[in-house]
């Protein structure tokens, strides 16, 4: 039987711009989804991880700029906002930062790939609904590779979790892998020549 391999006749850079679902919060950092993304897509493409434990979208729209120029990637994973729902901020202004971050990426030809949260139920639908569907919103207005949640087939499994119940164990990291495998994969196909 013949092993079929997808290669990508481009070399491409990956950046992961998020907060401690994607710093590996609470495991090893080779235990991390980004980690293994990182050992699938082999050394043709390079996965750069700028995310940091706590972090929002505020923090995540200041730093950006310098990373971009820095590490110029082709593919930008932006999976923030988590904190600015746990710590309620208004929603508006997380929508506004990372549709910032969203056109600096544009602006230089950065295909952008969103992922979205959903908040624990405790912080009620008038909150929850509207934070879970900005994200949403904002991959539609600007034609965005998009996974609504990154903690799916994950986050209801309480062996999956860490005791905090917001941070994935080790044995969740795969799940994450495989959910974000196809947006990834469709990124790096457009980079096809």
């Amino acid at each position: 039987m013949l092993a079929i391999s997808v290669s990508f006749t481009q070399a491409a850079t990956l950046m992961v711009h998020g907060d401690s679902l994607s710093a590996g919060y609470g495991i090893l950092p080779e235990q991390s989804w980004v980690a293994l993304v990182d050992q699938e897509l082999g050394e043709d493409n390079s996965v750069i991880n700028t995310s940091i434990s706590g972090e929002t979208s505020k923090g995540g729209l200041d730093r950006l700029p310098a990373l971009l120029e820095r590490y110029q990637p082709d593919i930008l994973v932006i999976e923030l906002g988590a904190n600015d729902g746990l710590r309620g901020y208004p929603i508006d202004q997380m929508y506004e930062n990372l549709q910032k971050m969203i056109t600096l990426a544009q602006d230089q030809a950065i295909d952008v790939i969103l992922v979205g949260i959903r908040l624990p139920p405790n912080f009620g639908k008038r909150y929850t609904d509207p934070f879970f569907n900005s994200f949403a919103e904002l991959a539609q207005i600007n034609d965005l590779l998009y996974l609504p949640f990154l903690l799916e087939n994950v986050a209801q499994y309480s062996d999956l979790m860490q005791d905090d119940g917001l941070h994935p164990k080790q044995e969740g990291q795969p799940i994450i892998v495989d959910s974000m495998r196809p947006l990834i994969d469709s990124a790096l196909a457009r980079l096809a020549p």
